[in-house]
């Protein structure tokens, strides 16, 4: 017999984190060492339970997946990490690819294709579901010919964030302003610098006062 691949699960559906356990153990190769409902709990259990294989949901109570992915990976590299989502949204889907991610699937994939998807990751190959690798290479396209801006890939939510962050205002400020909480929106403000490959927020504030500057200077 194969050397078994250690599986943890993340998602904040208890039935969901279930079903996944109830149809990877049927193979035999697979045991499922650990579930997690948040990013914290996730961390936490990769640190634990050493995982070869994070089957990881995009949306969580204390954050995002992807942010979850970036943490662990930092930590292990050695531990991959699928995202298997209901959306297949373009920025979670480059989110995920620059966070470390081997794969990004679809819910609705047959549980076989699950099974399959963790056993090539686990192999050390690559994989995108094939209803968005379209998405991704049209993306890809467009950075080789130049075509696409930085904060293309924020999200509307971060593109209003980091607005604010121009102004100097706090996360707290921030928070109050969008209804979101303070957590949230450093979490936010973390994916930020992230996607623009900058390291603190007064980095932020100066990339956006020098697109206005030059905005200006079009016009």
């Amino acid at each position: 017999m194969s050397k078994q691949i250690k599986i943890l699960l993340v998602d904040d559906h208890e039935v969901v984190r279930m079903g996944l356990r109830t149809l990877l153990e049927r193979r035999e190769n697979i045991a499922v060492v650990g579930e997690a409902g948040t990013v914290e709990e996730a961390v936490a259990a990769a640190q634990r339970t050493e995982p070869d294989v994070i089957v990881m949901d995009i949306r969580l109570p204390d954050g995002s997946g992807v942010d979850a992915c970036r943490e662990i990976r930092g930590q292990r590299p050695e531990t991959k990490v699928i995202m298997l989502t209901s959306y297949a949204d373009d920025e979670a889907i480059y989110g995920s690819i620059m966070a470390g991610a081997s794969g990004y699937l679809l819910k609705q994939t047959r549980g076989r294709d699950l099974a399959s998807a963790i056993e090539r990751v686990a192999a050390g190959e690559s994989l995108l579901d094939p209803g968005i690798t379209e998405k991704v290479l049209k993306r890809m396209r467009q950075l080789a010919e130049g075509k696409s801006d930085e904060l293309d890939a924020l999200t509307p939510q971060e593109r209003k964030i980091i607005g604010f962050i121009a102004e100097g205002k706090t996360n707290k400020e921030i928070a109050e302003v969008v209804f979101l909480s303070d957590k949230t929106v450093k979490n936010y403000v973390s994916s930020i610098l992230s996607k623009l490959n900058l390291r603190r927020r007064s980095e932020a504030a100066a990339f956006i006062a020098e697109r206005r500057a030059r905005s200006k200077d079009a016009d």
